[in-house]
Formats: structure tokens, sequence, C-alpha cells
């Protein structure tokens, strides 16, 4: 009996996906629940399991096709008993070694106690069948790097340090530091013919050109597609204007320096930066709704929850995954919910649920080391605020030049519902809660 294999329900709004890839080929056995196609949204990769267990009989649709929900992808076999052969591979045993070539070996090693110069010796492979000869240097006592016939012995640095005439002159002539070379004469001496060397190399071919050729042409993936239209969408449909702060983040480093080993023995996760930020900005919200609000048509909808999105990057492009209810949720919750979150979208099993309903986004473009951004808006949100690297910056405290650890934020508006006021001030409150937080244990 055969059981069909059908696409199921998307999520919301999501009526077709692409077939990404069959992790199973016609023929393979498969258990019921396992894995056996994978499909791609505009929002997220999703896997189909097979229906039963058995073989899987019949592929309909190839990889790549667009298909709707309902669409028929494939069979499966029903199988109650699956035979799986196995095969013994009887090991041969290694060939012994020729006596002529134990006896190359030996005089080789027999020869080399003697002789200070370069031999060449057979090198074996594990049949110990001679495959390839090599040079093998037995002993270098001081000898000089040769690679012309120019270089001699006493082209080095002199005993008071000085470098000889000759290195001077290739030194001078092509701005090289004499600090960064190695010199492969006696104690560490650089050689005219080190020097000829590091000129000599050249730069390593270009792997991926080799591989690939000139060009590559790759056909983008729905998810790829779906970021670059909605980013577009983004600044062509919103009035955006971007605002900037810095935060001086001694008191969160401090706080994370003092508890962090504490909390992560009560609650089996580390004490992070963005659970600070989701409470600072949760606060911000409620003191200028407008922030949290969106517009539908010619009507401004606010919304009393705070669904705060937070962007991951991954292989296969950014994903904006939501924590719901942040006001309710302690530091603890908030961090459990990152990780969570952050795995399954990394690992490509994000939920359409968990991509939507987000009411404002942060963005930490600070883990790949940039500076300062502005980021773009995560329609229909509103507002983005935007995390970037922490760096100790010389900055005035009362009147006293002082070496502190400063982010900058940047925060990206639709100015056609958020006024400069607003978005101003909801920055500097921010920036207020994360540089005292004690503000928001005390809800302040």
């Amino acid at each position: 009996m055969s059981e069909k294999i059908i696409v199921p329900a998307l999520g919301e709004s999501i009526t077709e996906a692409t077939v990404a890839k069959w992790i199973k080929k016609v023929g393979d056995t498969v258990e019921a629940d396992e894995p056996i196609v994978e499909l791609e949204t505009d929002k997220v990769n999703l896997e189909v399991p097979s229906p039963v267990t058995g073989i899987l009989e019949e592929i309909n649709v190839k990889d790549g096709a667009t298909i709707e929900v309902g669409t028929t992808l494939g069979s499966v076999k029903e199988n109650d008993l699956i035979e799986t052969k196995h095969t013994i591979k009887k090991i041969q045993p290694k060939e012994e070694v020729p006596s002529a070539t134990e006896k190359i070996i030996e005089e080789a090693e027999e020869y080399s106690k003697n002789d200070n110069d370069i031999i060449s010796t057979k090198f074996l492979n594990e049949n110990r069948s001679i495959v390839k000869e090599e040079p093998v240097i037995l002993k270098d006592e001081e000898k000089p790097l040769i690679l012309t016939d120019e270089v001699v012995d006493d082209e080095v640095i002199t005993s008071n340090g000085s470098l000889s005439p000759a290195v001077r002159k290739i030194v001078n002539e092509n701005n090289i530091d004499v600090k960064k070379i190695k010199g492969s004469g006696k104690e560490g001496r650089i050689l005219k013919g080190d020097l000829i060397h590091l000129m000599n190399i050249k730069p390593k071919p270009n792997q991926r050109k080799i591989d690939y050729g000139e060009e590559e042409r790759i056909k983008m993936t729905r998810l790829r597609l779906t970021i670059a239209k909605r980013l577009k969408e983004a600044q062509e449909n919103a009035a955006m204007l971007t605002t900037f702060n810095e935060v001086d983040m001694s008191m969160i480093n401090d706080i994370r320096a003092k508890y962090q080993e504490n909390f992560k023995t009560k609650f089996g996760i580390k004490l992070g930066y963005m659970s600070f930020f989701i409470k600072a900005c949760v606060n911000g919200l409620r003191s200028y709704p407008a922030i949290n609000a969106e517009i539908e048509n010619d009507e401004i909808i606010y919304k009393n929850y705070y669904n705060l999105s937070f962007a991951v990057g991954t292989d296969k492009g950014l994903v904006v995954p939501v924590i719901r209810n942040a006001d309710e949720l302690s530091f603890a919750d908030i961090e459990k919910n990152i990780l969570k979150l952050s795995e399954k979208a990394r690992s490509g099993k994000l939920s359409i649920e968990d991509l939507q309903g987000g009411t404002f986004t942060i963005s930490n473009g600070g883990i790949y080391g940039s500076m300062l951004s502005t980021p773009i808006l995560n329609q229909p949100q509103s507002g983005v605020l935007g995390m970037h690297n922490i760096v100790k910056r010389p900055v005035v405290i009362n009147d006293e030049i002082q070496i502190r650890p400063i982010m900058y934020l940047a925060l990206s508006y639709d100015h056609r519902i958020i006024d400069g006021k607003e978005a101003v001030s909801f920055l500097k409150l921010v920036k207020e809660n994360l540089e005292d937080p004690r503000g928001l244990f005390l809800d302040l």
C-alpha cells in the first residue's frame, strides 16, 4: 500500500513553496515522520516528513519546482518489514615489502649516519609499495639558503648586528621590514638568499576562480528574494529617518561580571547583552507608543503589547524571530527565548509562527564588528534599533577624560507617524536605562 506525500499547510498568507531538495531518493528506506523533502517558503524552510515507514516509491516534483499547498510530492510504499543487507568485506593482508625495497631503505639509513648532505630515499604507501621519491635533509648545519649562484656565506648580518652591504641594498630598494624575517643563517642571521626567496614568493592562485570559473550564477532562494523585496518596499513605502546616540556600557559590564556565574548556575544560561536591550526598549516603547505602532491604510494601529523581533544571521539569510510579550518576561526568560530561537534559526527549524507578530525590531551588527550603521525597517513595524560594536573610547566624565566601553546606537523610524522629538527622546531613554539598568528592575 502506498501513501502520498502532501504539501502541508504553510501558515498564514503562504500558499506556495519551492522544493529546495529531496533528502531521500527513490528506493531509499524511510521511517515514519523522518524528513524526506525540504521546502522553501517566503519566510522559512521546512521539512516534510514521511507519512509511514517504508520505501520512497515515487517523486512527482523535482528540485526547484514551485508547488501549492495540497500538491502531491510523491509516495511512500508502506512496508512492515524492511530487509537490510549487510556485506562483510574480507580484509586482505598487507603485501610484504619486497626484499629489494628493504635493502634500499637500509642502505639509505646507513648512509645517512655518515653523511651530512642531502640524499634521496624512497617513500612507501600503506601497502609498503614504492610510490615516489623526495629529497630528505638528514642534517643541515648552518648552511645558507641557496637560491641563486650569487648567494654566499658572507652576505649576512655582521657581528655588530648591522646588515651586510648586499643585504642592506636589497632591504632599502624593496622597503623590507627585516624584523619580520626569520634568517636561515647562524643564530638567525639574515642571508641574501632569504630576501631573494621572500621576493620570489608568488601569491597563491585564486582557488575559487579555479573551481568555479570567472563568474558564478546561482538562483536566489525564495527567502533571499523575499528579503530583497521587503527591504526595497520599506525604502519606497516608509519615510525612513535615523537618529544616533552612544551608550556607556560600564555598568552592564560590571553587572554581568559580578553575577554571571550565579546567573548561569541558577538558570542554566549566560546573561547576555540582548536581555538588557530588550528590557530598555520595552520601557521606552511604553513611554512612546507611536514607535510600537504601524500604519494600515489611513489608520494608525497602536499595539499595547510588546513582541520584540531580533535579527539572526544564518547561512541562508537574515531572519527575525519574535519574543512575544517581552514585557512579561524576566531576564532569564528572555535569554532562554533568544537562545532557543537563535538555534532554531541557524538549523532551519523556525516555524511561521516564530516570525510573525513582531512590533519592534533590534538588530545587532556589533557581533560582526560593525561600528555604525542605519538599519532598515522591518515592515509593517515603525521602528528598529541598531546595536553596534563595543569599543573603549575616551569620554569626558566630571570634567575628566576617562576610558569607557562605548557602543553607538542607531534608531531608524517611520517619520510618517513618529516625530523627531519622539524618536530622539525614545533613544535617549533607552540610553539612560542601559547606562543605569537598576531602573529596569524598579520599573522606572
